[in-house]
């Protein structure tokens, strides 16, 4: 079964094509990093417009790389939300005309559950099992007890992981996009400060407070005129982020009896968190798995691999809908 996938939800124009969940033909990706960091994070508008001039071409080198002709898809699949509204609406209405020119059946995806499928096209992993969701916009534990059916167990009450590290990024005078930045600096930095003096016991993730306390050390340093050492703050900072949901993961891992740990999603790519996070699963007789690197920021590869499972258990789109209406937690009504 050969899917064809989009991908549209924040500030990447990505398609790809996907054989039977697994096997990933194309995966074409049109960045807008270099657009956004004149502003200092993603404009929404800008993100939207972008998709609008890309989307074709995108769409016709996915097909060109994977040496397909249109008749040959079997299904369309889209993301449908989480995600920007105005972002992904272009996709969703790039999908839904494809599908009804081909005839072909129409699968919305939900895109922190496409993240999960990253793993399916990069290990050998299959469910059950529990799924470690961190990006910009979220921070979620989910139990995965099958392909298409993830559940949140623990997530955070109130920023996500991803968030906190390009805020921290922001006050120490990193360039957008600041996760990966932080994470450079704190290779070359001591962790040597200590933000939030009491121990995270909750079961929840929570990172407002951390945030809150980098920003406030900063600004006290700068109005004493005391030297910043950015690579401290952010060596420091990055340790206390990860500790809690290295911690909180593997406790529930145990708590659960489940051996088998994924990560997913763009802070799936930091070097610490997979670092401690396998050292901690060998500790404690669990399997870790992590996506390739190129498959944990937004893609199109990993809305085709869900897909395939999705069409499977008959989960596909009519065309009656309305496309413009919109449905809770930024969700888009296919």
């Amino acid at each position: 079964m050969i899917v064809l996938a989009i991908e549209s939800s924040c500030d990447e124009t990505a398609v790809a094509v996907v054989e039977d969940g697994f096997r990933v033909l194309s995966s074409v990706i049109s960045s807008q990093i270099d657009i956004h960091k004149l502003y200092g994070g993603v404009v929404p508008e800008i993100a939207s417009r972008n998709h609008v001039e890309r989307i074709d071409a995108v769409f016709k080198e996915a097909l060109s790389k994977a040496g397909i002709k249109k008749s040959q898809i079997d299904a369309v699949a889209v993301t449908y939300g989480a995600g920007l509204l105005g972002a992904l609406i272009v996709g969703v209405n790039f999908a839904k005309g494809l599908a009804m020119a081909l005839n072909k059946p129409l699968i919305p995806v939900n895109h922190i559950h496409a993240h999960i499928a990253a793993n399916y096209i990069s290990t050998k992993l299959v469910p059950p099992f529990l799924c470690l969701v961190v990006s910009g916009g979220h921070t979620a534990l989910m139990e995965v007890k099958d392909y298409t059916k993830p559940k949140a167990i623990v997530s955070t009450t109130d920023d996500a992981i991803g968030e906190c590290f390009d805020k921290v990024a922001r006050v120490c005078g990193l360039d957008y996009p600041g996760g990966p930045n932080v994470s450079k600096l704190a290779k070359l930095g001591n962790p040597n400060i200590k933000f939030v003096l009491k121990p995270h016991k909750s079961k929840s993730f929570s990172y407002s407070g951390l945030k809150t306390a980098v920003i406030n050390y900063v600004h006290k340093l700068q109005q004493k005129n005391e030297k910043v050492v950015v690579e401290d703050i952010c060596a420091s900072f990055q340790k206390e982020a990860i500790e809690q949901i290295v911690s909180i993961s593997i406790s529930e891992c145990k708590q659960r009896n489940i051996k088998k740990l994924a990560i997913a999603g763009g802070v799936s790519a930091n070097e610490l968190l997979r670092t401690e996070l396998q050292k901690q699963c060998i500790l404690n007789n669990i399997e870790f798995f992590a996506p390739n690197l190129s498959y944990c920021t937004d893609n199109a590869a990993m809305v085709g691999a869900l897909a395939y499972f999705l069409f499977k258990n008959q989960q596909t789109s009519n065309f009656e809908r309305n496309q413009s209406k919109i449905a809770p937690v930024s969700t888009i009504a296919l």
